[in-house]
């Protein structure tokens, strides 16, 4: 993983969500042995890079399943963290209990709302009820803490270890694919010289509005098909909550410094009423093992 130069003392990385969380899990295995800071929200996590408590934060940007996570188009082109790199981790849900509990004694599940909507085969086999929690890794903590038997949570591995929890089951969520790409942030982007040396094939993410007239996307657009940029995310969000006022979040392949892409952007930033470079960084080793 290529990140700015960071001391052995700053390597601490913030997440949202509690311990045990998928975005802890991430923390976990794409920086082993760093410290992971959990944080009640996204905004929370920015804070803590910017105030120095914590040298990068792993941001959950879109699901396979779910989609994208809106709070983060809202918070990044604002936050002045710089994208230094990107994670995907496999959803694997675990169905966990207090230490002594069979399948034929659990009645409630209890997880975040977004899991309890890809475990519905699990809920109508076992008759469950479904409880909705505030995430996953909290509704461990709950079912930990009451002790019964008769509720047990979805959660990750790692919850059920951090919260002496039995692992009932594994993989019990309903699509295998289910995969979460978090965007890592840090204070200062990744230096030009470490991206055309080591850094391999490069991910550029940018955010641009556009006059609300006629062909505006088109035109902003219309550099990267003619420069041969491949697109891999293009989403639309309303700006405070006008109608007229739409901002784009835009991930394409390669770095700035590429002929190509260079030109594609200047005609991007041409159109365009605003235009920020979020970052440039390595493409994960996920996205190259699972090209095409």
């Amino acid at each position: 993983m290529t990140t700015p130069d960071i001391t052995t003392s700053d390597r601490t990385i913030a997440f949202q969500g509690r311990p045990g969380a998928y975005s802890d899990l991430a923390c976990r295995q794409a920086y082993p042995g760093w410290t992971t800071l959990p944080c009640e929200t996204f905004a929370d996590a920015i804070a803590a890079v910017h105030d120095g408590r914590a040298a990068l934060a792993m941001l959950a940007c879109e699901n396979s399943l779910a989609g994208r996570v809106p709070d983060i188009h809202a918070l990044l082109p604002d936050s002045g963290l710089h994208i230094v790199g990107e994670h995907f981790q496999r959803v694997e849900h675990c169905l966990m209990g207090v230490p002594g509990t069979t399948l034929a004694q659990a009645q409630r599940v209890h997880t975040h709302p977004v899991a309890m909507g890809q475990i519905r085969n699990l809920i109508r086999e076992l008759s469950l009820t479904p409880v909705v929690e505030f995430d996953t890794a909290g509704a461990a903590e709950l079912v930990a803490s009451w002790g019964r038997p008769e509720d047990v949570a979805v959660a990750s591995e790692l919850a059920a270890e951090l919260n002496g929890l039995t692992i009932l089951r594994r993989n019990v969520e309903d699509a295998a694919h289910n995969t979460t790409r978090f965007y890592i942030a840090a204070r200062a982007p990744l230096n030009s010289g470490t991206l055309k040396t080591d850094a391999g094939p490069l991910m550029t993410t940018v955010v641009f509005s556009v006059r609300n007239v006629s062909g505006a996307l088109y035109k902003v657009l219309g550099g990267f098909a003619t420069n041969g940029v491949n697109m891999t995310r293009l989403e639309s969000y309303m700006v405070d909550g006008n109608f007229a006022a739409t901002r784009f979040l835009l991930d394409v392949e390669g770095g700035p410094e590429t002929e190509n892409l260079k030109r594609a952007l200047a005609e991007l930033e041409f159109f365009s009423e605003r235009f920020l470079i979020l970052g440039s960084y390595p493409q994960s080793p996920f996205r190259l093992q699972n090209a095409g």
